[in-house]
């Protein structure tokens, strides 16, 4: 089964450095500009961290609920527990960002940097910056980088000193994003919820925690709508209701896992959050037509 990219497998896989080789803080951040994504591909397709992005030119935001319309220079956050997504940011030489884990902030703090508002649902991901600030921005980015590469013992305690100045610099600045009212309403929703759905994907072994997410009324709650609102938007976007979409990502789950995996079937059914296997094989059967030990030989 392919699994969910890593930091370790990026800096193996992009880098070609073993993660064997690296502390335990350089696993958990890493600094890249856009051009490292279009040259190398990368792709994260799990989001299990946090991301900074400073980035200039036109682009628009979809965060939660909310479609926002960004221009010029921007320092933008944004959390794993909030879904979103860029629409094709405009290309340019300085346009950068930053992951990192949640550990690797909360450990040296002793706080959560989930309690800052500009990480929080219902506040503004992206922060316009003028001309001192952008130069301050782009210093912080710059020095990141140069600390990332050096040979410093604690460069990581300078980093995540960075972090925090750059959270607290927000909190400071004027939002960034000017809200897009004559973006259809349901465009919007949709692809929030897409993004929501492919979020929870690859279910990843050891199943010590099951898919919980598997009701139309799950999606609603987290993206803050009524279920029958959110049912009717997608049938009109797409002609499937909420429950067809889910159920469909969950059988090509389970068909992924039955092809490419050695789990048995009942280790299967209780990753992808069903009560028993009887469920698990009625489910499969209705969506593919055939039973899972079928499809699995």
């Amino acid at each position: 089964m392919e699994q969910p990219e890593t930091l370790e497998g990026f800096f193996k896989e992009k880098l070609g450095r073993d993660a064997s080789s690296l502390s335990h803080d350089e696993i958990r951040f890493n600094i890249l500009s856009f051009a490292d994504c279009l040259e190398k591909n990368i792709k994260y397709r799990r989001r299990d961290y946090f991301k900074v992005t400073y980035t200039s030119g036109h682009h628009i935001i979809h965060h939660s609920d909310r479609t926002y319309e960004v221009n010029g220079p921007t320092l933008s956050f944004f959390s794993p527990d909030i879904p979103y997504t860029i629409e094709s940011p405009s290309y340019a030489e300085k346009n950068s960002y930053f992951i990192f884990k949640e550990r690797y902030f909360n450990e040296y703090f002793r706080r959560n940097i989930k309690d800052f508002p500009v990480l929080a649902n219902g506040h503004n991901a992206a922060y316009a910056l003028n001309k001192a600030e952008e130069e301050k921005v782009a210093t912080h980015f710059k020095t990141m980088q140069q600390e990332l590469v050096s040979d410093y013992a604690y460069k990581h305690d300078l980093i995540r000193q960075h972090i925090a100045e750059l959270i607290h610099m927000a909190l400071k600045l004027r939002p960034g994003q000017i809200p897009i009212d004559q973006i259809d309403a349901n465009a919007r929703l949709t692809a929030v919820f897409t993004e929501l759905l492919e979020r929870q994907f690859p279910v990843e072994p050891p199943f010590t925690r099951r898919f919980e997410m598997r009701s139309a009324s799950d999606y609603a709650q987290k993206l803050n709508v009524h279920v029958n609102h959110l049912n009717r938007v997608l049938k009109l976007t797409t002609g499937k209701t909420t429950s067809q979409h889910i159920s469909e990502k969950i059988a090509t789950e389970a068909r992924i896992l039955l092809k490419h995996s050695q789990y048995n079937i009942s280790e299967i059914s209780y990753s992808l959050g069903f009560i028993n296997n009887a469920h698990f094989n009625h489910f499969f059967k209705r969506q593919t037509g055939c039973c899972p030990t079928t499809f699995r030989v």
